[in-house]
């Protein structure tokens, strides 16, 4: 009976631990979350590792054990951050599982367009926390509470800059209908919202996901941006969604209209949002992810925006785990055994 090798870099409690082993009697899991930690302090930016690594943690084993640990392993349980030479140190490596869902996680590094099968989580985040987070970021820009602490500073109330808005009947565009973008089409239509849609490959004929009243494929995003009030940016990277909200599309949005990024930064930019703001035809955004998140601060002309919410990447953060990686994983390992197709594999063509 052969036997395969999984190695875990992240790290896992002891039931997460037991259900993977107990997939198969071939499997061999070695447990190695943290002990690489050491190794990304060198080799990510600081920010990436002050940001990502337990305080403290430094690593275990010597760097021959870990590339022993690397060079045996046939199936890889990954995070972030992860070894940027994980390619050249696995010579032995067929199938890597990215716990996060966003491929582009991956696009530092050696693994990148490789011979690897590669899986994401894609669609089974924390995407409930993520949808109420884009909920969340819409009141807060119709109800203008950003003035709460421009007015706190200035040690004076002005009633009359809030300029809210009543949500029903207002049309939220949903960019990127999918794991996380169907929840957020839910929670808008709940509260009266007209919710339209776009997804790279909508089924013809399917029926309309709940709260939606429109979904139709990304070509349709520029006739749809001029009758939105609010556009949710939920859609995966990739080299066709980079900078896919700039200048033109900004211009196409509807004045006083705004934007909520909960996807990745580099789909929008920067400057071009910055312009649109300082032309006064955005009413604001709101950013969980800016481009560079990893390794510096927000653009200063944003951050300094009081129009512009950015938070260090936590709408997928709550008080409950729903985060359905781990469950994933087994069912996918249960499906290599057997020599099955896997769930969520990566196409490096399209770039998720």
């Amino acid at each position: 009976m052969r036997t395969i090798n999984v190695l875990s870099l992240v790290r896992t409690s002891a039931a997460d631990r037991a259900m993977i082993a107990a997939v198969d009697p071939v499997i061999r899991l070695t447990d190695a979350g943290g002990w690489f930690d050491g190794e990304f302090r060198e080799t990510w930016p600081a920010f990436t590792a002050t940001r990502y690594l337990a305080p403290g943690s430094n690593g275990s084993g010597t760097r021959a054990e870990r590339d022993r640990m690397l060079a045996e392993a046939e199936v890889i349980l990954g995070g972030w951050p992860f070894p940027l030479d994980l390619r050249a140190r696995s010579p032995n490596l067929k199938w890597f599982h990215q716990r996060p869902a966003g491929a582009s996680n991956l696009l530092t590094g050696d693994l990148w367009g490789s011979d690897v099968l590669v899986t994401t989580s894609r669609g089974l985040g924390n995407t409930l926390a993520m949808a109420e987070y884009a909920v969340a970021g819409i009141m807060h820009l119709a109800k203008g509470l950003h003035r709460v602490e421009v007015e706190r500073a200035a040690g004076q109330f002005n009633h009359r800059a809030y300029r809210p808005l009543l949500l029903e009947g207002k049309t939220v565009l949903v960019v990127g209908a999918g794991g996380i973008g169907l929840p957020v089409g839910r929670l808008c239509a709940a509260l009266g919202m007209r919710v339209v849609g776009t997804r790279r490959h909508p089924e013809p004929g399917a029926p309309l996901p709940p709260g939606f009243s429109e979904l139709v494929g990304a070509g349709d995003l520029d006739r749809l941006l001029p009758e939105a009030d609010f556009v949710v940016v939920a859609c995966q990277w990739t080299p066709e969604t980079t900078n896919l909200f700039n200048a033109a599309r900004f211009a196409a949005m509807k004045p006083g209209s705004a934007l909520v990024n909960v996807a990745r930064g580099e789909i929008v930019d920067e400057d071009a949002l910055a312009d649109a703001l300082a032309q006064d035809h955005l009413r604001g955004a709101v950013m969980d992810v800016y481009v560079g998140e990893f390794e510096r601060p927000p653009m200063h002309r944003l951050w300094s925006d009081p129009r512009v919410m950015i938070t260090p990447h936590v709408s997928n953060a709550s008080d409950q785990d729903r985060h359905g990686a781990i469950e994933l994983f087994r069912d996918n390992l249960a499906a290599y055994v057997a020599g099955r197709p896997l769930r969520n594999v990566l196409d490096w063509k399209l770039g998720y």
